[in-house]
């Protein structure tokens, strides 16, 4: 079966621009299989395609199409087995492997996420009955801090179908089943945003998106 190509998304609001990202091997986009990894890189600023070529490497065979994060002019894919990131850098055009907090234990049950945290990479292990929140403090030192420690206890019921699509300083966004919750981290409290009224529709994880502000300014 032939891989379908990882996508990224990376908007840059400071210069009114975005770039989309296809990545995957070379049989991909019609050429001849030699291994290759191959990048094509949208450019809306002069509207036009790029690509770029990296050599053949494992781990690009592990990477989590659905766990994908831009954040200082780079998209960061978290790998499937979670025991890496990896970093594609929009302004050289390289890539690299980032490593996760030290102490985060991908253990069985647990379930790691990567999401933006006021423009810092962040990353959430939800367990079964915690939510332990790290973000990148450090970029260039991959130093990791902890930053909360939450517990699901009275959510329980609705494990282990929740799961983190956005968060700020101020709160956690989460979507179950039916259900969009917000956990408020300066009064620890819970509260459901929104919930599906009927039982026929597809559940909130095929189709919740965060959405935090235009892309650009109309100014």
């Amino acid at each position: 079966m032939a891989r379908l190509p990882w996508v990224g998304l990376a908007c840059d609001s400071a210069y009114r621009k975005f770039n989309v990202v296809l990545a995957g091997y070379h049989r991909m986009f019609g050429h001849r299989p030699d291994g290759s990894f191959i990048c094509l890189v949208f450019d809306s600023e002069l509207n036009k395609w790029r690509k770029f070529v990296s050599f053949q490497d494992d781990h690009f065979t592990h990477m989590n199409k659905n766990q994908v994060v831009f954040v200082n002019n780079a998209l960061h894919w978290l790998t499937a087995s979670s025991t890496y990131i990896l970093v594609l850098d929009l302004s050289c055009e390289v890539w690299r492997k980032m490593q996760l907090p030290y102490d985060l234990i991908c253990g069985t049950g647990n379930r790691i996420y990567l999401l933006d945290f006021d423009g810092c990479l962040s990353v959430i292990k939800i367990s079964e009955a915690w939510m332990n929140i790290w973000v990148l403090k450090d970029y260039w030192k991959d130093e990791w801090c902890m930053v909360d420690k939450v517990s699901l206890r009275c959510i329980r019921g609705m494990m282990p179908g929740i799961f983190p699509i956005s968060q700020t300083g101020e709160c956690v966004f989460l979507a179950t089943h039916k259900q969009i919750l917000v956990y408020h981290r300066k009064t620890q409290v819970w509260k459901e945003m929104y919930s599906v009224k009927y039982s026929s529709t597809l559940p909130l994880w095929f189709s919740a998106h965060a959405y935090r502000s235009t892309m650009f300014s109309c100014n």
